[in-house]
Protein backbone atom coordinates (compact mmCIF):
# COMPACT_ATOMS: atom_id res chain seq x y z
CA UNK A 1 0.00 0.00 0.00
CA UNK A 2 1.57 3.41 -0.76
CA UNK A 3 1.40 6.58 1.28
CA UNK A 4 -0.61 8.25 -1.18
CA UNK A 5 -3.35 5.41 -0.49
CA UNK A 6 -2.91 5.96 3.20
CA UNK A 7 -2.98 9.83 3.01
CA UNK A 8 -6.19 9.12 0.66
CA UNK A 9 -7.78 7.35 3.55
CA UNK A 10 -7.07 9.77 6.10
CA UNK A 11 -8.27 12.03 3.70
CA UNK A 12 -11.99 10.36 3.05
CA UNK A 13 -12.34 9.98 6.49
CA UNK A 14 -12.06 13.42 7.27
CA UNK A 15 -14.07 14.39 4.47
CA UNK A 16 -16.97 13.73 7.09
CA UNK A 17 -15.71 13.81 10.80
CA UNK A 18 -15.20 17.34 11.17
CA UNK A 19 -12.33 19.01 13.58
CA UNK A 20 -10.32 16.45 15.38
CA UNK A 21 -7.50 14.98 13.46
CA UNK A 22 -5.77 13.61 16.20
CA UNK A 23 -8.77 11.42 16.82
CA UNK A 24 -8.67 10.29 12.91
CA UNK A 25 -4.67 9.72 13.62
CA UNK A 26 -5.09 7.77 16.40
CA UNK A 27 -7.35 5.44 14.91
CA UNK A 28 -5.86 4.95 12.00
CA UNK A 29 -2.48 3.69 14.26
CA UNK A 30 -5.42 1.15 15.90
CA UNK A 31 -5.79 -0.31 12.52
CA UNK A 32 -2.00 -0.46 11.52
CA UNK A 33 -1.04 -2.53 14.83
CA UNK A 34 -4.41 -4.39 14.39
CA UNK A 35 -5.28 -3.18 17.62
CA UNK A 36 -9.18 -1.98 19.23
CA UNK A 37 -10.09 1.32 19.27
CA UNK A 38 -12.38 2.81 22.03
CA UNK A 39 -13.99 5.90 21.47
CA UNK A 40 -15.28 7.93 24.64
CA UNK A 41 -16.89 11.10 25.37
CA UNK A 42 -20.09 12.54 25.69
CA UNK A 43 -22.85 12.00 23.20
CA UNK A 44 -23.20 13.91 20.60
CA UNK A 45 -19.78 14.92 19.74
CA UNK A 46 -18.91 12.21 16.20
CA UNK A 47 -17.70 9.27 17.72
CA UNK A 48 -20.54 6.90 15.79
CA UNK A 49 -19.52 9.24 12.99
CA UNK A 50 -15.61 8.66 12.73
CA UNK A 51 -16.11 4.84 13.56
CA UNK A 52 -18.24 4.56 10.79
CA UNK A 53 -16.19 6.88 8.20
CA UNK A 54 -13.07 4.36 8.76
CA UNK A 55 -15.08 0.92 8.07
CA UNK A 56 -16.82 2.18 5.22
CA UNK A 57 -13.09 3.84 3.83
CA UNK A 58 -12.06 -0.15 3.75
CA UNK A 59 -13.68 -2.11 1.18
CA UNK A 60 -14.33 -5.23 3.67
CA UNK A 61 -17.08 -6.67 5.45
CA UNK A 62 -18.72 -4.03 8.01
CA UNK A 63 -21.35 -4.76 10.68
CA UNK A 64 -22.25 -2.45 13.83
CA UNK A 65 -24.05 -3.54 16.61
CA UNK A 66 -25.67 -1.51 18.69
CA UNK A 67 -25.49 -2.38 22.28
CA UNK A 68 -28.35 -2.43 24.65
CA UNK A 69 -29.09 -3.98 28.33
CA UNK A 70 -31.10 -7.33 27.22
CA UNK A 71 -28.74 -8.14 24.97
CA UNK A 72 -26.85 -11.79 25.24
CA UNK A 73 -23.49 -13.04 24.33
CA UNK A 74 -25.09 -14.87 21.12
CA UNK A 75 -26.50 -12.13 19.69
CA UNK A 76 -23.34 -11.33 18.95
CA UNK A 77 -21.58 -13.81 18.67
CA UNK A 78 -23.80 -16.21 16.62
CA UNK A 79 -25.46 -19.41 18.12
CA UNK A 80 -26.11 -23.35 17.23
CA UNK A 81 -29.72 -23.96 15.35
CA UNK A 82 -30.55 -27.40 14.63
CA UNK A 83 -31.04 -27.94 11.25
CA UNK A 84 -34.25 -29.99 10.03
CA UNK A 85 -33.06 -31.19 7.21
CA UNK A 86 -29.78 -32.68 8.58
CA UNK A 87 -30.53 -33.27 12.14
CA UNK A 88 -27.63 -31.07 12.83
CA UNK A 89 -27.07 -28.05 14.60
CA UNK A 90 -25.31 -26.08 12.70
CA UNK A 91 -23.51 -22.89 13.40
CA UNK A 92 -25.26 -19.36 12.41
CA UNK A 93 -22.29 -16.08 12.24
CA UNK A 94 -23.01 -13.59 14.44
CA UNK A 95 -22.25 -9.65 13.63
CA UNK A 96 -18.86 -10.07 15.28
CA UNK A 97 -17.69 -12.01 12.27
CA UNK A 98 -17.07 -8.97 9.81
CA UNK A 99 -13.34 -7.38 9.03
CA UNK A 100 -14.41 -3.76 10.95
CA UNK A 101 -17.28 -4.31 13.82
CA UNK A 102 -18.56 -1.27 15.09
CA UNK A 103 -19.72 -1.48 18.80
CA UNK A 104 -21.83 1.24 19.61
CA UNK A 105 -22.39 1.83 23.01
CA UNK A 106 -21.02 -0.78 24.60
CA UNK A 107 -21.12 -0.26 27.98
CA UNK A 108 -24.58 0.14 28.06
CA UNK A 109 -24.48 -3.73 27.93
CA UNK A 110 -24.63 -6.23 30.37
CA UNK A 111 -20.90 -7.32 31.65
CA UNK A 112 -21.90 -10.87 30.38
CA UNK A 113 -22.17 -9.39 27.24
CA UNK A 114 -19.37 -7.43 27.22
CA UNK A 115 -16.74 -10.44 28.45
CA UNK A 116 -17.95 -12.06 25.40
CA UNK A 117 -15.84 -9.42 23.22
CA UNK A 118 -12.63 -10.98 25.09
CA UNK A 119 -11.46 -14.12 23.18
CA UNK A 120 -12.40 -12.34 19.74
CA UNK A 121 -10.49 -8.95 20.54
CA UNK A 122 -7.56 -10.92 21.86
CA UNK A 123 -7.16 -14.08 19.61
CA UNK A 124 -9.66 -12.99 16.63
CA UNK A 125 -11.54 -16.33 17.54
CA UNK A 126 -14.92 -17.03 18.38
CA UNK A 127 -15.75 -20.55 20.92
CA UNK A 128 -19.40 -20.95 20.96
CA UNK A 129 -20.49 -24.91 22.32
CA UNK A 130 -16.76 -26.13 21.98
CA UNK A 131 -15.82 -25.63 18.69
CA UNK A 132 -13.56 -22.31 17.96
CA UNK A 133 -14.54 -20.53 14.68
CA UNK A 134 -11.86 -18.15 13.49
CA UNK A 135 -12.47 -14.14 12.89
CA UNK A 136 -12.06 -12.68 9.48
CA UNK A 137 -8.38 -11.08 8.81
CA UNK A 138 -7.97 -7.99 8.76
CA UNK A 139 -9.88 -8.02 11.63
CA UNK A 140 -10.88 -4.58 14.14
CA UNK A 141 -13.66 -3.48 16.71
CA UNK A 142 -13.84 0.05 17.11
CA UNK A 143 -16.44 0.86 20.45
CA UNK A 144 -17.85 3.90 21.35
CA UNK A 145 -18.90 4.32 24.62
CA UNK A 146 -20.47 7.29 27.09
CA UNK A 147 -18.73 8.47 30.01
CA UNK A 148 -18.97 5.98 33.06
CA UNK A 149 -21.08 8.24 35.17
CA UNK A 150 -23.60 8.49 32.60
CA UNK A 151 -26.94 6.65 33.04
CA UNK A 152 -27.72 3.35 32.44
CA UNK A 153 -24.27 2.39 31.96
CA UNK A 154 -22.22 -0.62 33.48
CA UNK A 155 -17.81 0.27 33.84
CA UNK A 156 -16.02 -1.82 31.20
CA UNK A 157 -13.47 -4.09 33.47
CA UNK A 158 -10.08 -3.67 33.80
CA UNK A 159 -8.98 -6.72 31.58
CA UNK A 160 -11.82 -5.39 29.07
CA UNK A 161 -10.54 -2.04 28.75
CA UNK A 162 -6.76 -3.60 27.93
CA UNK A 163 -8.34 -5.36 24.83
CA UNK A 164 -8.14 -1.64 23.79
CA UNK A 165 -4.67 -0.71 22.10
CA UNK A 166 -5.97 3.20 22.81
CA UNK A 167 -8.87 4.85 24.43
CA UNK A 168 -9.66 8.04 22.04
CA UNK A 169 -11.31 10.96 23.51
CA UNK A 170 -12.99 13.56 20.95
CA UNK A 171 -13.87 17.20 22.67
CA UNK A 172 -15.78 19.20 21.61
CA UNK A 173 -15.36 20.79 18.14
CA UNK A 174 -14.12 24.52 17.90
CA UNK A 175 -16.83 27.26 16.65
CA UNK A 176 -14.89 27.02 13.30
CA UNK A 177 -15.90 23.16 13.04
CA UNK A 178 -19.14 23.34 14.39
CA UNK A 179 -20.72 25.82 12.07
CA UNK A 180 -19.13 23.60 9.41
CA UNK A 181 -20.66 20.67 10.80
CA UNK A 182 -24.27 22.84 10.96
CA UNK A 183 -23.62 23.39 7.79
CA UNK A 184 -22.77 20.47 5.80
CA UNK A 185 -24.09 18.34 7.83
CA UNK A 186 -21.94 15.15 6.99
CA UNK A 187 -23.32 12.87 8.88
CA UNK A 188 -26.69 12.64 7.08
CA UNK A 189 -25.04 13.65 3.64
CA UNK A 190 -21.44 12.84 2.98
CA UNK A 191 -21.09 9.58 5.57
CA UNK A 192 -24.31 7.94 3.15
CA UNK A 193 -22.12 8.41 0.34
CA UNK A 194 -18.72 7.83 1.62
CA UNK A 195 -16.49 5.25 -0.69
CA UNK A 196 -13.84 2.74 -0.27
CA UNK A 197 -10.55 3.79 -1.35
CA UNK A 198 -8.26 0.99 0.09
CA UNK A 199 -9.06 -3.27 0.13
CA UNK A 200 -9.10 -5.17 2.59
CA UNK A 201 -5.82 -6.84 1.01
CA UNK A 202 -4.32 -3.19 1.50
CA UNK A 203 -4.67 -2.82 5.48
CA UNK A 204 -3.09 -6.85 5.72
CA UNK A 205 -0.14 -5.18 3.86
CA UNK A 206 0.06 -1.79 5.71
CA UNK A 207 -0.23 -4.07 9.13
CA UNK A 208 2.97 -6.43 7.91
CA UNK A 209 4.34 -3.30 7.03
CA UNK A 210 3.56 -2.00 10.49
CA UNK A 211 5.48 -5.30 12.10
CA UNK A 212 8.38 -4.78 10.67
CA UNK A 213 9.30 -1.34 12.15
CA UNK A 214 12.45 -0.99 14.02
CA UNK A 215 12.54 0.11 17.48
CA UNK A 216 15.82 0.26 18.65
CA UNK A 217 17.52 -1.01 22.31
CA UNK A 218 17.17 2.57 23.61
CA UNK A 219 13.35 3.26 23.14
CA UNK A 220 12.09 -0.28 24.02
CA UNK A 221 14.26 0.54 27.47
CA UNK A 222 12.51 3.87 27.28
CA UNK A 223 8.62 1.64 27.46
CA UNK A 224 10.26 -0.67 30.19
CA UNK A 225 10.79 2.77 32.17
CA UNK A 226 7.97 4.30 32.01
CA UNK A 227 6.02 1.13 32.96
CA UNK A 228 7.91 0.91 35.86
CA UNK A 229 7.48 4.19 36.95
CA UNK A 230 3.62 3.24 36.51
CA UNK A 231 3.67 0.32 38.75
CA UNK A 232 6.07 2.33 41.79
CA UNK A 233 4.00 5.53 41.73
CA UNK A 234 2.55 5.83 45.29
CA UNK A 235 -0.88 7.12 44.16
CA UNK A 236 -0.86 4.40 41.57
CA UNK A 237 -2.68 0.80 42.56
CA UNK A 238 -2.06 -1.19 39.35
CA UNK A 239 0.74 -0.16 36.84
CA UNK A 240 0.89 -0.75 33.43
CA UNK A 241 1.38 -4.36 32.32
CA UNK A 242 3.93 -5.82 30.00
CA UNK A 243 0.75 -6.21 27.39
CA UNK A 244 0.53 -2.36 27.95
CA UNK A 245 4.05 -2.40 27.19
CA UNK A 246 3.64 -4.28 24.18
CA UNK A 247 0.50 -2.12 23.52
CA UNK A 248 2.54 1.10 23.57
CA UNK A 249 5.48 -0.21 21.81
CA UNK A 250 2.62 -1.63 18.91
CA UNK A 251 1.62 2.33 19.17
CA UNK A 252 5.10 3.36 18.29
CA UNK A 253 5.43 1.60 15.30
CA UNK A 254 2.62 2.65 13.56
CA UNK A 255 3.14 6.21 14.32
CA UNK A 256 5.90 5.80 12.75
CA UNK A 257 4.09 4.21 9.16
CA UNK A 258 1.73 6.79 9.77
CA UNK A 259 5.08 9.12 9.31
CA UNK A 260 6.68 7.22 6.31
CA UNK A 261 9.18 6.19 8.54
CA UNK A 262 10.63 2.30 9.00
CA UNK A 263 11.92 2.69 12.19
CA UNK A 264 11.06 4.47 15.73
CA UNK A 265 11.76 7.62 17.37
CA UNK A 266 10.93 8.92 21.09
CA UNK A 267 8.21 10.70 19.74
CA UNK A 268 6.16 7.77 18.72
CA UNK A 269 6.28 7.02 21.94
CA UNK A 270 5.87 9.92 23.63
CA UNK A 271 2.73 11.21 21.87
CA UNK A 272 0.45 7.86 22.52
CA UNK A 273 1.67 7.52 26.35
CA UNK A 274 -1.80 9.20 27.37
CA UNK A 275 -4.32 7.08 25.00
CA UNK A 276 -2.33 4.13 25.37
CA UNK A 277 -1.56 3.80 29.00
CA UNK A 278 -4.13 6.28 30.32
CA UNK A 279 -7.12 3.50 30.56
CA UNK A 280 -4.83 0.70 31.77
CA UNK A 281 -4.01 2.07 35.19
CA UNK A 282 -5.69 2.37 38.36
CA UNK A 283 -5.49 4.50 40.79
CA UNK A 284 -4.87 3.93 44.29
CA UNK A 285 -8.01 5.71 45.19
CA UNK A 286 -11.43 4.50 44.47
CA UNK A 287 -13.26 7.96 43.70
CA UNK A 288 -10.66 8.40 40.98
CA UNK A 289 -10.82 6.38 37.35
CA UNK A 290 -9.03 6.58 33.81
CA UNK A 291 -10.59 9.72 32.76
CA UNK A 292 -9.79 11.91 35.94
CA UNK A 293 -7.21 14.84 35.59
CA UNK A 294 -5.69 13.31 38.31
CA UNK A 295 -4.06 10.43 36.31
CA UNK A 296 -3.54 12.54 33.41
CA UNK A 297 -1.44 14.57 35.49
CA UNK A 298 0.61 12.01 37.09
CA UNK A 299 1.51 10.16 33.57
CA UNK A 300 2.46 13.86 32.28
CA UNK A 301 4.54 14.26 35.07
CA UNK A 302 6.42 10.73 34.66
CA UNK A 303 7.03 11.44 30.71
CA UNK A 304 8.83 14.50 32.15
CA UNK A 305 10.77 12.59 34.55
CA UNK A 306 11.76 9.73 33.28
CA UNK A 307 14.59 10.36 30.79
CA UNK A 308 13.79 9.58 27.02
CA UNK A 309 16.27 8.69 24.49
CA UNK A 310 18.41 11.61 22.42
Amino acid sequence: MTDTQLHRLRDNIASVFLGNDDAIDQLLICLLARGHALIEDVPGVGKTVLATALARSVDARFSRVTFTPDMLPADVLGVSILSTESDEFRFKHGPIFANVVLADEINRAAPRTQSALLEAMNEATVSVDGVTHTLPSPFMVIATQNPHEFHGTYPLPENQLDRFLMLIELGYPSAETESRVLATRPASNALADLDAVIHGDDVLELQNRTDRVSIAEPITDYIVALARATREHPDIRLGLSPRGSLALAAAARASAVLENRDFCTPEDVIGHIQSVVAHRVVMRHSTESHTDAALKAILDELTRSVPSPA
